[in-house]
């Protein structure tokens, strides 16, 4: 049966400009500077001005070690759209923050503009393959299946596909039928290309082929490939042993065939390709150290400096006065009155977004002091709760405040992330971060003997005399995550 009742609930809701600050907070540098560009397009209101630095009006944090902060548990001001001000012209004509600079001061700042770095050009892997591929003398076909090959070839120089599926595949495209035999004669011919050993399909024959064309002392060439060949699991699982035995050799002649195969390349493909600088991490905050000091600054060099456009506001001003206005003019002063409080409102978010990131990172530098001046062994453990709870903020804030963000400082470029981290407690009572247990057990790898190297066993076993109690599968998880193999595979001669 329907009724109808009335019901008293309290509800929390954000307003569209809390989520708009909430939004901003999570981007990064380079987001941030696109998100600003395209709010400009959209809001003629809003004008921004490419500047070096804002020097008078966003000086560097200074921070000495150990030093106190009164503003820490100040709560962070919230961010409202319900606003009725009045607003004139003559309310903006002298704040920096909303109209340009005076001409004198623009000048001053050209004389500190520094050049901006480019980006070398550099042949590609496909484009070097290529420009080799066409000095052959080649018909059609076999310059469509070279062509082929090289855009099968993975990131580390190997073909992804078989050769018979890339024919069957051109049969069916483009009705080109090609004998396997002349496939495989040219494929062979390719894998001799610079580099050597490229479009091979496995390990294997990328370091025989590597063998076969590069001038080796002849001797220890023919048992290096006969090892390849003959013996290739065992030498993978690095059984040095039975490959003694098998190949009647001894110690000091596997050592030398062994060290003419690591001098080979098992991935030709790789380097070729410049991926570090199409993958260049942008610091959104940079972190440096003056005597007993460190200063951090927000690297926002390249985001615009925002500002309300004069003319649009002059225009509202001029017909807010106004008694009696038409449909189209009431619609048109709706419309830019719309747009004055959207610029008015994003520029106060990007402020305070700019606020709360620095006291996050100031925090973040407080607590962790002893990493930014002795390195990854004094990480401290640290969770978000605990950040938050000094700078009086909600823990999502310091989890967009987080994300993808990166710091750079004299220990190198990491993620704010990599500053969070649970703790074991050890027997003296001392809590130590998992990532201080990871430096640990590297270190112990690093300097282990490699013809004996250290099991996960034998590692937890050490750890455990030092009073870090942790299990073989943690340290397991940890050397995994180190990137560091298993303790046969480490094995050495």
């Amino acid at each position: 049966m329907l009724s109808l009742k009335q019901q008293q609930r309290l509800e929390q809701k954000l307003s569209p400009q809390q989520i708009q600050y909430q939004k901003l907070l999570q981007l990064n540098t380079l987001a941030l500077e696109q998100r600003i560009k395209t709010e400009m397009e959209l809001n003629p209101f809003l004008e921004g001005e490419m500047e070096e630095a804002i020097e008078e009006e966003h000086p560097d944090e200074a921070i000495e070690i150990g030093s106190s902060d009164d503003d820490k548990g100040e709560e962070e001001a919230p961010v409202s759209g319900d606003s009725d001000d009045e607003f004139t012209a003559e309310d903006y004509q002298n704040d920096e923050e909303y109209f340009d600079e005076p001409a004198d001061k623009a000048e001053a700042k050209k004389d500190n503009d520094r050049l901006q770095p480019y980006t070398q050009s550099k042949e590609s892997l496909s484009e070097h393959l290529l420009n080799q591929l066409y000095m052959l003398e080649l018909d059609e076909k076999l310059v469509t299946l070279g062509e082929e090959i090289i855009g099968n070839l993975n990131e580390d120089g190997y073909l992804k596909q078989s050769l018979s599926a890339i024919l069957k595949e051109l049969d069916i495209l483009d009705h080109i039928v090609i004998a396997p035999t002349a496939a495989e004669a040219l494929l062979l011919k390719m894998q001799t290309f610079d580099p050597v050993g490229i479009a091979a399909r496995d390990l294997q024959e990328c370091l025989l082929i590597q063998l076969r064309h590069i001038k080796h002392d002849e001797y220890f060439s023919f048992l290096a490939q006969k090892l390849l060949t003959e013996h290739f699991e065992d030498f993978s699982h690095k059984r040095f042993d039975l490959l003694m035995q098998k190949m009647n050799l001894t110690e000091d002649t596997l050592r030398a065939v062994l060290k003419l195969i690591h001098i080979l390349n098992p991935k030709p493909g790789e380097g070729s390709t410049d991926y570090e600088a199409l993958n260049q991490i942008t610091p959104d905050f940079i972190i440096e150290r003056d005597d007993d000091n460190y200063l951090i600054t927000l690297n926002d060099r390249s985001v615009p400096s925002l500002s309300i456009n004069r003319t649009y506001l002059e225009m509202l001003q001029k017909d807010k006065g106004k008694k009696k206005l038409n449909p189209v003019q009431k619609n048109t002063y709706l419309f830019m009155k719309e747009k004055f409080e959207s610029a008015r409102w994003f520029i106060a978010c990007i402020e305070q977004r700019r606020n709360t990131m620095l006291r996050v990172m100031r925090t973040i530098l407080e607590k962790q002091f002893r990493f930014f001046e002795k390195g990854p062994k004094f990480l401290n453990p640290m969770v978000y709760k605990d950040i938050a709870d000094v700078i009086g903020m909600d823990i999502s804030t310091i989890s967009r405040v987080v994300s993808g963000k990166y710091v750079q400082s004299v220990q190198g470029v990491h993620e704010l992330k990599y500053f969070f981290s649970e703790g074991l407690e050890t027997d003296s009572g001392e809590e130590i971060a998992n990532k201080h247990i990871k430096e640990i057990i590297r270190e112990m790898i690093e300097s282990e003997n490699k013809r004996t190297p250290l099991s996960d066993d034998k590692i937890a076993h050490v750890l455990n005399k030092q009073g870090i109690h942790i299990a073989r599968r943690t340290v397991a998880k940890y050397r995994e995550a180190l990137r560091i193999s298993v303790a046969r595979l480490r094995r050495e001669l």
